[in-house]
C-alpha cells in the first residue's frame, strides 16, 4: 500500500461534512449518524445563521457541539447553535479560563467580544459516546492550554483543531500557547495514532498521520 495515497473510507451509517466559515476560513465539521440524522458539530466558528439553516434544511439533530479549543474563530457561532437546538457544548477542562475571557480567546478583535461556558468538561483519555459515535479525548496543549483533539477510532479519523495541520502545526504565540507543549503534542499524535488515520484540521485541507510522519516539520523530533 502506498501510504501517501490513503483516502477516507466509507462507513455504513456515518458521514462527515465540512463548511468553511469566517474571515480566516475556519473548518466546521458535521459528523453525521446517517441512520438517525443526529450530528456532532465541531468548532462552529462563525456564520451562525447559515449553520443553523444548513442543519434545519437537512433535518439534522445536533447532539453536541465539540470545541477543540476556545479561540474566537472556533466558537463564535456556538451559542447560537446551542440556543437553536438545545445541544450541549463540550470542551477540555483546561480551556474554561480562555472561553471566559475575551482577551484570551481573541474575540476582542471582533465587533462583539465573546464569552462562552461549556455544559460538559472533558478530561484526557475520556471516551465519550454521543449520537451513536464514540470518540477519545486527547489533550494536546500548545496552541492553547486546553486544546484537544477528538479521535474516532471506528472511523479512523481525528479532529485536530489547530494542533496538527497539513504539513504544519498551530501557532503558539497567543495566550496560553507553548512551543514546548506543541512539540510534545504533535510528537504524541504522530507516535500514537495509526498511519491511516485521516486528520481533519481547523484550517486548510485534510491530511493523514502517515503523511505527517514523513513531512511535518516536527516529525524529525518524533
Amino acid at each position: 500500500m502506498n501510504s501517501l495515497r490513503i483516502k477516507p473510507k466509507e462507513y455504513k451509517g456515518f458521514a462527515i461534512r465540512k463548511a468553511v466559515v469566517g474571515p480566516i476560513a475556519t473548518n466546521v465539521y458535521f459528523l453525521i449518524n446517517t441512520e438517525t440524522k443526529e450530528v456532532l458539530v465541531a468548532d462552529p466558528g462563525a456564520e451562525g445563521p447559515l449553520l443553523v439553516q444548513y442543519l434545519k434544511n437537512n433535518e439534522y439533530k445536533p447532539a453536541a457541539i465539540l470545541l477543540t479549543h476556545g479561540h474566537e474563530d472556533h466558537i463564535m457561532a456556538a451559542q447560537e447553535l446551542r440556543d437553536a437546538f438545545g445541544c450541549p457544548i463540550l470542551c477540555h477542562e483546561a480551556e474554561v479560563p480562555l472561553l471566559a475571557d475575551p482577551q484570551m480567546n481573541c474575540s476582542v478583535w471582533e465587533s462583539t467580544p465573546c464569552t462562552l461556558s461549556a455544559d460538559r468538561l472533558l478530561k484526557e483519555g475520556e471516551e465519550v459516546t454521543l449520537a451513536g459515535m464514540t470518540f477519545r479525548v486527547l489533550h494536546t496543549p500548545g496552541h492553547t492550554a486546553g486544546s484537544c483533539c477528538f479521535y474516532f477510532p471506528s472511523y479512523e479519523l481525528l479532529l485536530s483543531g489547530d494542533t496538527l495541520f497539513h504539513g504544519s502545526y498551530g501557532r503558539t504565540d497567543l495566550p496560553t500557547g507553548s512551543d514546548a507543549q506543541m512539540l510534545a503534542s504533535v510528537r504524541r499524535l504522530l507516535k500514537e495514532l495509526p498511519g491511516e488515520t485521516i486528520v481533519y484540521p481547523g484550517h486548510m485541507d485534510r491530511t493523514f498521520i502517515a503523511f505527517e510522519q514523513r513531512f511535518n516539520p516536527l516529525a524529525e523530533f518524533v
